[in-house]
């Protein structure tokens, strides 16, 4: 059974870091894709960012573009967001998915809702100004 647990979220100021963690088991971590998605109250569920693990390529959405970056510790089967100079838009909960990757002349991730295939529980993140 394919399992994934985001942890990490918490409070925090605006201008402040969080790291969060996706522990995952269950499937093929080293050769699979990873992403992040984040609920905002009061708005659609939006993709964060996503890596393909057999050789750390990332993807961000456009409003975490050069505040936030992903990792991965294969051996660990953990993946890892980390954020800075967070904002108060930045508060949600931040859940973490697993897909089969796609290729195309390499190998890619998408942050498109319907093709991720499991998801986590999610870890809710608050941001203060």
């Amino acid at each position: 059974e394919v399992q994934l647990q985001a942890s990490g979220g918490g409070e925090v100021q605006a201008g402040g870091s969080l790291r969060l963690s996706c522990t995952a088991s269950g499937f093929a971590f080293d050769n699979y894709a990873i992403g992040w998605f984040r609920q905002i109250p009061g708005k659609e569920r939006e993709g964060v960012s996503c890596m393909t693990t057999v050789n750390g390529n990332t993807y961000y959405g456009d409003s975490v573009k050069g505040r936030f970056t992903m990792s991965s510790d294969n051996a660990k089967n953990a993946a890892y967001l980390q954020m800075d100079n967070l904002k108060p838009e930045d508060t949600a909960v931040y859940f973490c998915t697993a897909s089969p990757p796609f290729y195309y002349g390499g190998v890619y991730c998408t942050l498109k809702e319907h093709l991720q295939k499991d998801w986590g529980q999610g870890t809710l993140v608050t941001v203060s100004s």
